[in-house]
């Protein structure tokens, strides 16, 4: 899975019911694919390919683990724990990634 369907597969996944008052922009950088980021504005979610300029938090890892954590088979916080994602900047509001999507 590349990281463009890996894209629309968030968008379609979103719950915007959890993203009540919401604004933020997740960073996502794919040391063997393109980087995203997702912002998230209330009920509105868009993803978007490159780099955004100021994002709450940056995640980087590697697609394999990206596509784990997309597809619910590994814990995001259980990456992060192993050493397989990075995180700088609001690390908690990463916490609340599964709660925004229903990827898995």
């Amino acid at each position: 899975m590349a990281v463009a369907e890996i894209m629309a597969k968030m968008q379609s996944a979103f719950v915007a019911d959890e993203a009540d008052g919401l604004q933020a922009t997740f960073q996502f950088c794919i040391a063997d694919d393109d980087d995203f980021y997702v912002t998230i504005d209330d009920a509105n979610c868009a993803a978007s390919l490159g780099n955004h300029a100021d994002p709450e938090i940056t995640m980087s890892m590697d697609s394999d683990t990206l596509m784990e954590i997309v597809s619910g088979k590994l814990d995001g916080m259980a990456a992060f724990m192993g050493g397989r994602l990075q995180a700088e900047g609001d690390v908690m509001l990463g916490t609340r990634l599964s709660q925004l999507f229903e990827l898995s």
